[in-house]
């Protein structure tokens, strides 16, 4: 019977530890300053790799890495978990990084 009532502790401290190991492993790869300089051109190549501007996406993607340490999740979008990579604008105000 005791074990029983141990079985949903058990479970939500199961489910506790799954959502803090995501949340630390996604930190680790995304988000300001999760990247040192020399992996910014393999995020990047993964980053440009559905695109078929690949030379301007991988030089503007490692300009943007170098400076902001940082390379959205994805191919395209989810630029938000970069705030330095979403925010910075070309002189006509448009985006910089892809």
């Amino acid at each position: 019977m005791a074990n029983f009532k141990a079985l949903p502790l058990l479970l939500l401290a199961l489910i506790a530890f799954s959502m803090l190991s995501t949340l630390v492993l996604a930190k680790g790869h995304y988000g300001p300053g999760s990247l040192q300089s020399n992996q910014c051109l393999p995020q990047c190549t993964r980053r440009c790799s559905q695109t078929q501007y690949h030379k301007p996406c991988m030089f503007f993607c490692q300009k943007c890495c170098r400076k902001c340490l940082c390379v959205p999740p994805g191919f395209y979008g989810n630029k938000q978990v970069c705030p330095c990579y979403n925010n910075w604008k070309t002189k006509e105000g448009g985006p910089k990084c892809p």
